[in-house]
């Protein structure tokens, strides 16, 4: 069985999908790639955004469930998105951007040997810029040519995933013993008197693989909502590997979802012991298998077995301009 190939997409939670949009388009200067919907509640947008054709690794998602509360932030969570820049130049012009648009944001810091620069969404969705200056491991990927923002800036993909739970020790052992990460280290928690943040990586490792785990006495166990994260994927090669890991699954005796066909890549979902959702998707068939490659989330698109409800779906949802013109 091949190892986990990284970070595959992050998927979490929005009220507003016309306003989510302008901000992660225009202000960070994302793709959407594709404007679907929640393939299991198909009343819900399901909004792509990624580099210049969504490749594995690039990939944030948003469901648009309009009457969610804010999110109420505590353990057992997924607690901070990283986004990656090619460079440390690459964090201050940022921090000024943000100042520009009024965007909350902290300070340029260092995080595990890495500057990191981190701000929130107008729904306090919780994220962290990570620059790439001395990266080494999985590739990151082609900023837009169309961004507003400069290549030499751009996000080129999703970084480090900040996992902040009660019991650390049950999310280690999923994630060494049977997804089969690696300790790489660790680095002091910026919350006072809280213990180091352990850090864990699979594949070619680097900031494209790595998983953060954040252990917190002082904590309530979160409820989701706005702004809050739904769940983390991992890459998985192909379907052939995939199907390896439902048996393996099944043999170590945790539950899952199975195989499940999501068209634009295969998945398989499970809770590890504290609760939170993980996913291992495949890197294909990808996003352009359905629209041409320059008109990328320009239109609803939906996968073949739900292309002959598109009447019956488009009714029930608001309409969303996502047109270029």
């Amino acid at each position: 069985m091949l190892p986990l190939k990284g970070i595959h997409h992050v998927s979490a939670i929005t009220a507003k999908a016309p306003q989510n949009y302008e901000f992660y388009t225009k202000t960070l200067g994302l793709r959407l790639i594709k404007k679907t919907v929640n393939q299991d509640d198909v009343s819900v947008y399901h909004l792509f955004y990624g580099d210049e054709k969504g490749n594995p690794g690039t990939e944030l998602t948003f469901f648009e469930i309009a009457n969610a509360g804010r999110v109420h932030e505590g353990v057992n969570s997924i607690s901070a998105t990283s986004l990656r820049v090619k460079s440390d130049a690459a964090l201050s012009y940022w921090k000024e951007r943000f100042e520009k648009h009024s965007v909350e944001h902290g300070e340029i810091a260092e995080a595990f040997g890495r500057l990191t620069l981190s701000f929130r969404d107008f729904e306090g969705q919780r994220l962290i810029l990570v620059s790439d200056e001395n990266n080494a491991g999985v590739a990151a990927g082609t900023p837009w040519e169309k961004s507003p923002i400069p290549a030499e800036y751009a996000i080129t993909g999703l970084g480090p995933v900040k996992l902040t739970v009660a019991v650390p020790e049950r999310t280690i052992e999923i994630l060494t013993d049977i997804l089969g990460f690696r300790a790489k280290g660790s680095y002091p928690s910026d919350v006072p008197g809280q213990p180091d943040i352990q850090v864990f990586e699979t594949g070619e490792g680097g900031t494209g693989a790595e998983v953060h785990i954040e252990e917190r006495l002082d904590l309530q166990q979160e409820r989701l909502g706005r702004g809050g994260v739904h769940h983390v994927a991992f890459r998985v090669e192909n379907e052939e590997e995939m199907h390896k890991w439902i048996q393996k699954l099944k043999a170590e005796r945790i539950p899952s979802s199975g195989f499940v066909d999501r068209f634009y890549f295969r998945s398989l979902y499970f809770r590890e012991p504290n609760g939170i959702l993980f996913e291992l998707a495949t890197d294909g068939p990808g996003f352009d298998t359905d629209e041409e490659l320059e008109h990328l989330g320009e239109a609803l698109a939906l996968p073949p077995f739900l292309e002959p409800r598109r009447a019956e779906i488009e009714a029930k949802l608001k309409p969303l301009d996502t047109s270029l013109s």
